[in-house]
């Protein structure tokens, strides 16, 4: 694991000063600016690693940002019984997930739009040898995530293109929010083999530990063991994805898909044919109707 200490510096940093009105001028405890040096460094220091880490391109690197960053996101991020989420209880995957700014607290957001922001994306693109990557400010699939006792994510590769943007989906970042989180608990990022035959890392959600890695048609992760902390604690953490406008053909298999799942060896589970189908209902949303009527249009005609 990779220690990060120097992504940004307090006021009273005698190196670098990051946190300040001159720089962030709007008036807000929750504002912070990124070290663009520092995370060039940071990138020009794990590169290699990163394109080299198995069974995929990935990095994770602890104590990411200054503790209280996190800690107001922690503050105000929403119990799982408040309204905004979108309970997902599929034999796939079993969590919450909310991705509407109206639904973000002011530190959260503040957080998402520097994780989206030009310094951090320059940064991701040194750090992974990906040219022209392009943030998602729909959040789409991301955004807030939150798992109670008993969820899970099986193993699955992701969507691969944006649904409204029709870009091709590349990195995946997840920070997560979890407080004294035991290894009892579960909840570990898997990362497996293309060919799915074993699990080749293993990564505890603790608070404060970031995972980057490249997301392509063969990318198997996820947390497939249901959970086991205690009633009252939650599985949290931050969800970002990057695009680019084309791709190596070797990262693909075929057509656009919407997330697949798959099972580990000896798991038996059957995905439901209408959770595909929910990408299909989101790219709806986006279509203008006069477009859809068009569609059905030409459709009865033929």
């Amino acid at each position: 694991m990779i220690q990060s200490k120097g992504i940004i510096q307090k006021i009273n940093s005698p190196k670098r000063v990051n946190l300040t009105k001159s720089r962030c001028p709007m008036n807000s405890n929750s504002l912070f600016c990124l070290d663009p040096d520092y995370l060039n460094d940071l990138a020009t220091k794990y590169r290699e690693s990163y394109s080299q880490d198995q069974p995929f391109p990935h990095i994770v690197i602890d104590d990411f940002l200054p503790e209280y960053i996190l800690e107001n996101v922690l503050k105000e991020f929403p119990k799982p019984g408040s309204t905004g989420w979108q309970k997902l209880d599929l034999p796939g995957e079993r969590k919450l997930s909310a991705t509407s700014d109206l639904q973000l607290g002011e530190a959260t957001r503040i957080l998402l739009y520097q994780l989206n922001s030009s310094t951090f994306i320059s940064f991701l693109e040194k750090l992974t040898s990906i040219e022209g990557l392009i943030p998602d400010p729909h959040f789409a699939g991301g955004g807030l995530h939150q798992i109670e006792p008993g969820g899970y994510l099986k193993m699955h590769v992701d969507f691969n293109r944006h649904p409204k943007m029709r870009l091709d989906r590349r990195l995946n970042l997840l920070l997560y929010l979890n407080k004294d989180w035991s290894e009892n608990y579960g909840g570990h990022l898997q990362l497996w083999d293309k060919d799915m035959t074993q699990c080749e890392k293993k990564v505890l959600p603790i608070f404060n530990r970031c995972v980057i890695f490249n997301t392509t048609d063969f990318s198997y992760h996820g947390h497939p063991e249901p959970l086991t902390c205690p009633e009252g604690q939650t599985r949290k953490s931050l969800a970002l994805y990057y695009y680019s406008n084309g791709r190596p053909a070797a990262e693909i298999s075929g057509q656009d898909h919407s997330t697949l799942y798959k099972a580990r060896p000896g798991e038996q589970f059957t995905v439901d044919k209408s959770s595909g189908m929910k990408v299909k209902n989101l790219v709806k949303k986006f279509i203008p109707p006069i477009l859809i009527d068009a569609r059905n249009y030409l459709s009865k005609k033929s």
